[in-house]
C-alpha cells in the first residue's frame, strides 16, 4: 500500500469514527472539528490544512476517494499496513 502522506493509527481511527465505520474511536473536540473542517473544505483550503495536519488530510482523502479507503484505514489502525 502506498499513501503519499503518513497516516498515524490515531488519525486513521479518528477518521473511521467520523465516517461511522467500525474500527475507529472518537477524537477530542479539536480533532473532531478539524476532521469536519477537512471533510467540508474546498481544494484550496484542504491544501492549507495539509500544511499543518497532513496525516488527517491524507486519511480523509483516502476514505473519501478510494473504494477500499475504510479497509485501508482499519489496516493502519491494526498495524497491518504501513501508512
Amino acid at each position: 500500500m502506498s499513501i503519499s502522506s503518513p497516516i498515524t493509527a490515531d488519525a486513521a481511527a479518528h477518521v473511521l469514527f467520523h465516517y461511522g465505520h467500525d474500527g475507529g474511536y472518537q477524537a477530542g473536540s479539536f480533532t473532531t472539528h478539524l476532521i469536519t473542517a477537512i471533510d467540508s473544505a474546498d481544494v484550496s483550503n484542504k491544501a492549507r490544512l495539509t500544511l499543518g495536519f497532513p496525516e488527517y488530510v491524507a486519511a480523509v482523502n483516502l476514505i473519501q476517494n478510494h473504494r477500499d479507503g475504510a479497509d485501508r484505514l482499519r489496516a493502519i489502525v491494526h498495524g497491518e499496513a504501513a501508512a
